[in-house]
């Protein structure tokens, strides 16, 4: 007779990854620790107009507030093209100069769904997914015939084509110079009204520029229905990101990233791999191309150009490639300093010095002000090479060093009160 009784020991040992499978998977399907950041980026994202605007609007200080609607919309917008982007570089470590392009392709898919059928954001927002996606999977199945610098210069060479086509070509599709934008004469073949009133862009009636103005005493917070849109996109952006990273898909990407010729002699082709990787990353660009329409609804070549390419690979460096929040605070932090620090003159110092001695406060102007103004891409490449040097990791490898050193000093403390505590008799 067949003995079914269970070793107690197995049970034991059996219990525990049970419940560690059931708590891996609780957290709509994300990992505690990555549902604590989920949760932590959720919490940052919808008390922004809280957290952005910390100094009273009458004071001094009031010019680092930077809690109003277009700069948090920028904060956001720029996240999501940033988050895509370290899908690509971050896993894979192909680097793409050419990232611009399909910003600029989903944002001129945007406006014209905009132009032809309505101005609600939602078929935009769709339909620049939609064509960045096709577009990447046309760039992506030539370049990534290419690999390491070839393949930088070949996306970049994409873009470039792309901006020409857009300044000077395809003038009657782009506008050219001047750019497109909604205008009265538009069909908007699903809006009531056409042609007889300029239409917002709006959430099915809820236009993107309305805001709510919260006075508390001396602060005031502004409540943006644009950025709270743009911020739930970008939410759920972060969300199928961590998912992707965790993904077997994911695990395939690092193992490019790894070693790809060693992965081809296992059998495995990475190409399909590396494409899928592409069009998802271009996918995320359109989309953000798309929400810059829906806060803005005008779009200009200038988007697709180099320097656009060039931005989000220092957002995403800077921030922390291959890390889930780093390309989020490398893309905050830029876009502080552009629309934040380039706006403090000379005359905002000699308020900031006036305390001091005539003499001394011009030196220190003279010596700060290159530093600020038109001189914050100078500060802003200070901090790039610094953070390159030193925290190679990006910003998210600055603050895990910090919170090492005060659990080390958590444990220090804790072991003398012990060591204390074993010393006194017992009572």
């Amino acid at each position: 007779m067949t003995d079914h009784t269970t070793d107690p020991r197995t049970a034991a040992s059996a219990r525990p990854a049970t419940a560690s499978h059931a708590t891996e998977t609780a957290f709509l399907g994300l990992g505690p620790k990555d549902f604590r950041l989920l949760l932590i980026v959720i919490a940052l994202t919808m008390l922004a107009p809280f957290l952005l605007n910390p100094f009273p609007a009458g004071s001094e200080l009031a010019q680092f507030n930077a809690g109003y609607p277009d700069l948090m919309q920028r904060f956001v917008i720029f996240g999501i093209f940033a988050i895509g982007f370290n899908i690509l570089f971050g896993l894979t470590g192909y680097l793409s100069f050419g990232h611009a392009a399909f910003l600029g392709v989903g944002s001129y898919a945007a406006i014209w769904m905009m132009k032809l059928l309505t101005m609600n954001v939602i078929p935009a927002i769709v339909l620049s997914v939609i064509v960045a996606g096709i577009f990447a999977l046309l760039v992506g199945f030539i370049s990534l015939r290419r690999s390491g610098i070839y393949f930088s210069i070949l996306t970049l060479a994409f873009a470039q084509m792309s901006y020409a086509l857009a300044y000077s070509v395809l003038t009657p599709i782009t506008g050219g110079e001047t750019g497109l934008q909604a205008k009265i004469n538009d069909p908007r073949i699903l809006d009531p009204g056409a042609g007889q009133s300029l239409g917002r862009a709006n959430l099915f009636g809820l236009e993107m520029g309305s805001s709510y103005n919260l006075q508390i005493g001396d602060w005031s917070f502004t409540f943006n229905a644009g950025y709270y849109l743009a911020a739930i996109v970008m939410l759920v952006g972060f969300y199928l990101a961590i998912r992707l990273f965790r993904s077997p898909f994911g695990m395939m990407l690092r193992a490019v990233k790894s070693n790809q010729q060693r992965m081809n002699y296992t059998g495995l082709n990475s190409r399909p791999y590396t494409l899928a990787a592409f069009v998802i990353s271009g996918m995320y660009a359109g989309l953000a191309g798309g929400l810059m329409v829906a806060m803005d609804t005008q779009v200009g070549p200038e988007r697709m150009f180099w320097t656009a390419s060039g931005e989000v690979v220092l957002m995403t460096i800077l921030g922390g490639a291959g890390t889930l929040i780093g390309p989020v605070l490398g893309a905050g932090m830029i876009k502080y300093m552009e629309n934040i620090v380039s706006k403090i003159n000379d005359n905002i110092l000699h308020q900031w010095f006036s305390f001091l001695p005539d003499g001394l406060e011009d030196a220190l102007v003279a010596i700060v002000y290159p530093f600020i103004g038109k001189g914050w891409n100078l500060t802003l490449g200070i901090v790039f090479m610094l953070v390159v040097i030193f925290l190679p990791g990006g910003l998210v490898q600055g603050g895990q060093k910090v919170a090492r050193l005060f659990r080390r000093n958590n444990r220090k403390g804790g072991g003398a009160e012990s060591e204390a505590a074993k010393k006194q008799p017992a009572e």
